[in-house]
């Protein structure tokens, strides 16, 4: 079904979909809860973080506004009525998770992560004792297992002495649907044992009398599977049926259910599973409040737990200069460190009040419809030759009601030929479409690894590689690193899910090639070569421009087809400021002479661009060679600032700095000069400049020091390559398809862009739009576009907008880039003092 309208997609889930009985409608509960989402946002990383409601916000205020909260550790009247509103939300939680009072206690924390924390830290490891969990966990499940820092005194798991394992349960399901009996339909396969050496084992204890710890997912944050909790009853009761093969399965078995992701649709019934710990975070269920989460625990579990450190709250007596101290008896007194977080607290009831009128099944459902129907289609799209555009990470089978599949899909995207789509390429490109998602590992190295298929040595290769989390490190030796994962909410609707799709299809389903008018083929076939490409991404780019400046090596003729002259030169002497155009300017080494010889660094060593301080953009700039001055002004700055360039002027030392995997001798300045502009961009900052060493080094990918293969050709702090050239005939084009396409930029006008959005240096007019792609295409390559261009300034103010990178990704992207004008080196060996550019110097060029 391609669900082409709302009418088809409700035909199949319009009973589940929208609260068909609830007090609002979908369409409802977004016009009058979620005003905010109506500027076009499709918000669709719910596991991560759900939205608040507006109107939930708008009661916690009044209640706020309205009422009076104390300290609970206080006594006045104000303070014990905190303590009644803390009580009755303890309450609150453990109805959520139909959790008795006289068998549970709630404990509030920072977070589930505080919570797993406190579990590790607290629970009675012993060298006889096991950590077992399962593969699909979190990295806070995992960091119960214990890393060990130097010098380090840690009370978790390994360095308790406890064994550790990771395991994998699969379940059989009938042709009926129905699972059979647990234990002879699961299965059970151990990962290695994992042990600390030299760990300090406590005394050894009685037989049978050591406690271990189960710990799994009520659903994985990564596929959206569901755990079956009848591992919980196993586990509780006979874990020899699970652990038949293993050694570990002698002592007492406690069991943690990470319910952050879970509890959302499907919180467990502490009634029928008698889970010894459960920990979330009310940020998943209802938005608000962040940083505030709890452990639910078992009353004759949190007998066991010892917490070594005391605080204020914890306490009943203490004597500073003895060793002496009472603790207090209650289990909550005893692991809430400190005053509680009351006024997040007390907002927490809005939030319940919010979700208990829509009714937690009535959400699984709502929710459960726009997974599916967005699995479907998923799985539905073909490209052109047939070849399947996504594959999904999940462990459902058909057998499985789409009610118990989760609230999220997790994917990635292949072109017609087999290889995939970068995950981050997906992400960006989303971005610009308004459509928030999530991309990555998920924290969830296990089920990464399981759905990716990624062996360990595949893992450390990667890492090896330079891959660590939230890189752009999406695809290594042709395997994706990560996924990508769209999740919704109680709140989401069918046009948010039907945006997506369109989105994907538009985006990565390829059709019938059309390559003219600029068009670059999704698909992967262009008219660059497999070796054009190679060079594209390799920014390898070299022409001649006004007969011998730029020379490639062994070429003696050049063909002139069409005219093309140079309209404008502009330099940028900082790297990510202004810059200022010149009639003609002098060459060097580096491309043109000060062009981005300069930068700021932050006080932490960032290295600063307009994408991060956009206002950079609203700092001017100029050079004056005969009185060698560098000119700076900024509308925040009373007065300019000259920078004079004479060597002798730098007193702030010579320092060395990493970008872009070459490491770099810079210059600093005096305070006066950093001084400005940091009051210019509003941040802390120095001004550095590029110093010219007798030798040049880069940095591989382990991040060690070697020598650059390319020692003539230098770059200052510029990205890719020492020039950029643009076409006004391919900008010129690019405005056309911006104004045909309706699309519309900041206050509702429609985009133009000028040339110099693309901060060239260089700007041709003559010929074809876009003929500047075919220059030498087999040493020619594209500018990778940054977000950079979408930034305008008007009054003073910085504005950012989806344009024109959204235009420009719709029609000229190739192999995850936005390609858009040609990188440029200058070739030292033609190398002439006198050497310069001039505006309207004509420019030869070696078509394809």
């Amino acid at each position: 079904m391609d669900y082409a309208d709302k009418e088809e997609f409700l035909k199949e889930f319009g009973e589940d979909y929208g609260y068909p009985n609830g007090p609002k409608s979908i369409d409802q509960i977004r016009a009058t809860e979620f005003k905010r989402l109506e500027n076009g946002t499709v918000y669709l990383d719910h596991a991560g973080a759900t939205l608040y409601s507006e109107l939930q916000m708008e009661a916690i205020f009044r209640d706020f506004t309205t009422n009076v909260y104390g300290n609970p550790h206080s006594q006045s009247d104000i303070s014990l009525a905190t303590c009644d509103i803390v009580r009755a939300a303890r309450e609150q939680v453990l109805d959520y998770f139909n959790a008795s009072m006289k068998d549970y206690k709630c404990i509030f924390t920072s977070g589930a992560t505080a919570a797993l924390k406190l579990v590790g830290e607290a629970f009675p490891w012993s060298h006889q004792s096991s950590y077992m969990y399962t593969m699909e966990n979190h990295n806070s499940v995992l960091g119960i297992r214990d890393h060990v820092y130097p010098l380090a005194i840690s009370r978790y798991a390994l360095s308790q002495g406890a064994a550790a394992f990771a395991i994998d349960v699969e379940e059989a399901v009938d042709n009926d649907g129905l699972s059979e009996g647990l234990v002879t339909s699961t299965k059970i396969s151990l990962h290695p044992i994992q042990r600390r050496k030299g760990a300090s084992f406590p005394e050894r204890d009685p037989a049978g009398d050591a406690y271990n710890l189960f710990a799994f997912p009520s659903e994985c944050n990564f596929s959206g599977s569901r755990f079956n909790l009848d591992l919980v009853n196993i586990m509780k009761k006979n874990p020899e049926r699970i652990l038949e093969i293993s050694p570990f399965s002698k002592g007492r078995w406690m069991v943690l259910i990470d319910a952050a992701k879970g509890c959302v649709t499907q919180p467990p019934d502490l009634s029928k599973y008698p889970v010894d710990f459960v920990v979330m975070s009310f940020y998943k269920i209802f938005g608000y409040p962040t940083g505030l989460g709890a452990l639910i625990m078992r009353n004759d579990a949190a007998k066991l737990l010892k917490n070594t450190y005391f605080s204020g709250g914890t306490v009943a007596a203490s004597i500073a200069d003895i060793d002496f101290v009472k603790r207090r008896q209650g289990v909550e007194e005893l692991f809430e460190d400190g005053s509680a977080s009351f006024l997040s607290i007390a907002s927490i009831r809005h939030g319940f009040n919010l979700i208990n009128s829509l009714t937690v099944p009535a959400i699984c459902r709502h929710i459960a419809s726009l997974g599916m129907y967005v699995r479907k289609v998923l799985l539905s799209l073909r490209h052109e030759n047939g070849a399947d555009v996504c594959t999904i990470y999940a462990t459902y089978t058909s057998e499985v009601s789409y009610h118990d599949t989760g609230s999220m899909v997790s994917f990635n995207l292949k072109r017609p030929d087999g290889s995939w789509f970068g995950y981050r390429e997906v992400e960006k490109l989303a971005s610009l479409s308004g459509i928030q998602l999530r991309t990555g590992c998920f924290c969830n190295p296990g089920a990464c690894a399981k759905y990716l298929g990624l062996s360990h040595s595949d893992l450390l290769s990667n890492i090896e590689a330079g891959h660590v989390c939230w890189d752009d490190n999406d695809i290594i030796h042709g395997k994706p690193t990560g996924a990508i994962r769209v999740s919704f909410g109680y709140m989401s609707t069918f046009e948010d899910a039907k945006k997506f799709i369109d989105f994907i299809r538009n985006s990565f389903v390829s059709f019938p090639n059309k390559s003219a008018n600029g068009n670059l083929s999704r698909g992967g076939s262009s008219h660059f070569s497999p070796e054009g490409i190679r060079m594209v991404m390799q920014f390898v780019i070299l022409l001649y421009l006004a007969s011998d400046l730029f020379r490639i090596s062994g070429m003696e003729r050049w063909l002139s087809v069409s005219k093309y002259v140079i309209k404008f030169i502009t330099v940028y002497p900082i790297k990510s400021c202004a810059g200022f155009s010149v009639e003609r300017w002098p060459l060097c080494s580096t491309g043109l002479l000060h062009d981005r010889e300069w930068l700021l660094k932050s006080q932490t060593g960032e290295i600063l661009t307009q994408k991060k301080v956009p206002e950079m953009c609203l700092i001017s700039t100029y050079i004056d060679l005969n009185q060698e001055i560098l000119v700076v002004k900024s509308p925040r700055c009373r007065d300019e600032l000259p920078i004079n360039l004479k060597p002798d002027s730098y007193n702030g030392g010579i320092d060395e700095i990493d970008l872009y995997g070459q490491r770099y001798e810079v210059l600093g300045y005096a305070d006066e000069v950093n001084l400005w502009f940091s009051k210019a961009i509003g941040r802390p900052c120095s001004l550095l400049q590029c110093f010219s060493p007798k030798f040049r080094v880069c940095l591989n990918k382990r991040g060690d020091t070697v020598m650059c293969r390319d020692l003539e050709s230098r770059l200052n702090f510029t990205n890719e390559a020492q020039f950029l050239l643009v076409s006004e005939e391919s900008v010129s084009d690019l405005n056309s398809k911006l104004k045909a396409d309706t699309r519309k930029g900041i206050d509702g006008v429609t985009v133009k862009v000028n040339p110099m959005r693309f901060r060239p240096n260089l700007v041709v007019s003559g010929g074809e739009p876009y003929a500047e792609d075919r220059w030498r295409n087999l040493k020619i390559g594209g500018c990778n576009r940054c977000q950079m261009i979408n930034f305008t300034h008007k009054d003073g103010q910085v504005q950012k907008s989806k344009e024109p990178l959204a235009t420009l990704a719709s029609y000229r992207r190739l192999k995850g880039k936005i390609l858009f004008g040609i990188l440029l080196r200058y070739d030292i060996t033609e190398l002439d003092t006198d050497s310069y550019l001039e505006v309207g110097q004509e420019v030869h060029v070696n078509p394809e």
